[in-house]
């Protein structure tokens, strides 16, 4: 058995398959196959039954294949012809398309969480709301967001990742869709669908998390959750940058009315089009199924059993030091999180003077460096992975960039003296932030795949009460000294902290908590 954190062997490969198609192969390959194909060199790529067939060796790094020495008397033409086929096969594949529709389901979430920051000033207007009662309107979706990670994260280890964020996605919609309505009848039943929204977007992260887990391979999960965060964070831009142009044409609940159809029609296509394992989709190929079952520890579900059913030790889950540090990094990364996402549009304001609309798009465009550079971060951790650096290493360099790049920046942030400047390096310290998806939010599925949604779970609770002491304290602090700057010194030493902890107690390893051994 390979030991956890080391690649499975490249030098025997498993066969490809006679022939790459849509549909998995339930057939073996004819009998004049072996003896018709003379064995080839493995970066040569060859034709099997007239359809051409890249050596599967080309596929272990197929993200971003990497650019070996050409073998001698092998021309470019055919091994960048191979890479081609390579990249090809991974953009095709259907595990890209499980990443894909997570990345749409995180942007609506984040989208449907944001669009009532740009309209609390209208309803506010339109309703008589006091400024203290609007900042009530506004937390009360972490009201509801603070109750459903852990026991969201239950659910998700017990019926998968699939079903439990169908039904998430459903349901948040329905109270965003809902919302004008029931603003028109009652404030507590405007309130109720907020604190409902809340409750269903609490199953988002664990159940991304559990659908990385069971499709990709160790040596990809970076490249996953980037693209799947990529979304996440995109749907802030969306809300911050859409909805005001909604509002323009169609009134202040536009946005909401359109966010959640988009929502129904997600939940439209997941459903047929995504499985919950590889095993059970009925399009895979042959030999993405095998490589995909190869490459990672896949915890095959046990609905039924008794070890699924059984409660999860959270007394054991707590006395584990890298619990700990994933619970720190979660609040820490929350905390820096709903401090920029509320308060940096007042910040532009207060500090520069700029119009609202400015400060949107100020406020905006570091969203958009998140979801570039998340991307690149999981591409960087993977590349460390497959090249033989060791995972917790992988983890601590990624984590200590996400923590340690923000902190550096929000102490330059304090010394700007124009907008544009502070836009800049705002961006840098929410651009590298997303470094810490290669770090603590892939970390969850090292250490206790079979407990991977309650300690999201877990952290993720512990990451929301840092939300809300965060975003009050910033208020606190510039309530009684008239500046944002000493938050902003309070927010890179928690940065610093937090990265001291994280480097001392994390592990890429699997942790025993059921002492087994």
């Amino acid at each position: 058995m390979t030991p956890p954190g080391q690649l499975l062997p490249l030098a025997r490969p498993p066969p490809a398959p006679p022939v790459l198609s849509s549909r998995r192969s339930r057939c073996p390959p004819p009998a004049h196959a072996h003896a018709v194909v003379s064995p080839l060199p493995p970066w040569r790529p060859h034709r099997l039954h007239g359809r051409f067939m890249p050596s599967p060796q080309l596929f272990w790094a197929p993200a971003w294949p990497p650019r070996a020495p050409t073998p001698p008397g092998v021309s470019e033409a055919a091994r960048g012809e191979a890479q081609e086929a390579a990249v090809a096969e991974f953009v095709t594949s259907e595990r890209v398309k499980v990443a894909a529709m997570l990345g749409l389901a995180l942007a609506l979430c984040n989208a449907d969480r944001v669009v009532m920051s740009v309209a609390i000033v209208p309803l506010s207007q339109a309703y008589g709301w006091t400024p203290s009662f609007a900042g009530v309107v506004q937390s009360s979706f972490l009201w509801g967001y603070l109750m459903s990670p852990i026991i969201g994260g239950a659910l998700v280890d017990y019926y998968g990742g699939k079903r439990v964020m169908a039904y998430g996605v459903a349901l948040w919609s329905l109270a965003t869709f809902l919302s004008p309505w029931a603003a028109g009848r009652s404030i507590w039943l405007f309130l109720f669908t907020r604190v409902l929204l809340g409750i269903a977007e609490g199953v988002a992260l664990p159940s991304m998390n559990n659908m990385v887990l069971r499709w990709f391979p160790r040596t990809e999960r970076s490249s996953a959750v980037g693209i799947a965060m990529a979304g996440f964070q995109l749907g802030n831009a969306i809300g911050l940058l859409l909805s005001p142009i909604i509002m323009s044409r169609t009134g202040i609940f536009g946005p909401f009315v359109i966010f959640g159809l988009f929502g129904f029609l997600w939940v439209l296509v997941w459903i047929p089009a995504i499985s919950g394992t590889p095993g059970e989709h009925a399009q895979i190929s042959a030999y993405e199924l095998e490589y995909i079952t190869k490459g990672q520890k896949l915890v095959k579900p046990q609905i039924g059993s008794e070890k699924t059913k059984k409660v999860p030790p959270f007394s054991k889950l707590l006395s584990k030091w890298p619990t700990w540090a994933l619970i720190c990094a979660n609040a820490m990364h929350s905390w820096g999180y709903f401090v920029i996402l509320s308060w940096m549009p007042v910040y532009f304001k207060t500090i520069y003077h700029v119009n609202l609309r400015e400060a949107a798009w100020f406020s905006a465009l570091p969203w958009v460096m998140m979801a570039v550079l998340g991307y690149v971060a999981g591409v960087v951790s993977d590349m460390l992975i497959r090249n033989g650096t060791n995972v917790t290493l992988t983890r601590k360099i990624m984590q200590s960039i996400g923590f340690l790049g923000p902190g550096i920046a929000l102490l330059c942030l304090n010394a700007a003296k124009s907008p544009i400047i502070a836009s800049a390096w705002l961006t840098i310290a929410v651009g590298l932030k997303s470094f810490g998806h290669s770090g603590f939010l892939v970390n969850l599925q090292e250490i206790a795949p079979q407990y991977a949604g309650v300690l999201h779970g877990m952290s993720n609770t512990a990451g929301t009460f840092a939300a809300i002491l965060g975003t009050i304290g910033a208020g606190f602090f510039v309530d009684r000294m008239g500046s944002f700057r000493g938050f902003l010194i309070l927010t890179s030493l928690l940065y610093f902290s937090s990265a001291l902890f994280w480097d001392i107690f994390a592990t890429g390893e699997r942790v025993d908590f059921d002492g087994t051994g």
